[in-house]
């Protein structure tokens, strides 16, 4: 189904927000990195594939890349990378400590960053899902 020709308003919208969110200001390599996690939790094959890439093309080595579904037991990823990571799961799966998980974000984002973050981890469970649903297998 080509949901993004079907829905062209709606979709291109989706993908706006996505854009205004790359341009933001925040870094984009922590967004990336957001999303290439949002996405293998959801199991996306294209966006997992897409945002690999992207990672690669930001300068991150592939043995980086492959150890992000387990970034909790590595050193590979800095603490604000951890972070931000722990922030996109604590969201994706709605886990209670989200306060204290938010406190520390924070301290390290701007308002801004911190919104734009968050919408970045949603908008992306979202495109994600719409993919997953609607759009052909690659």
């Amino acid at each position: 189904m080509n949901y993004k020709e079907i829905a062209k308003e709606t979709i291109g919208n989706l993908y706006k927000a996505h854009n205004s969110i790359r341009k933001s200001g925040i870094d984009e390599k922590l967004i990336a990195l957001v999303e290439l996690r949002i996405s293998q939790i959801n199991g996306c094959a294209y966006c997992c594939s897409y945002h690999a890439k992207e990672l690669s093309d930001f300068g991150f080595e592939q043995d980086v890349i492959n150890r992000l579904p387990g970034w909790k037991h590595t050193n590979a990823f800095t603490d604000q990378q951890k972070l931000v990571l722990e922030w996109a799961e604590t969201i994706i799966y709605s886990k209670d400590d989200w306060q204290n998980i938010k406190s520390k974000l924070i301290e390290q984002f701007t308002e801004r960053e911190f919104v734009e973050l968050t919408a970045s981890i949603t908008l992306m469970n979202t495109l994600n899902k719409l993919r997953i649903t609607l759009a052909e297998k690659d």
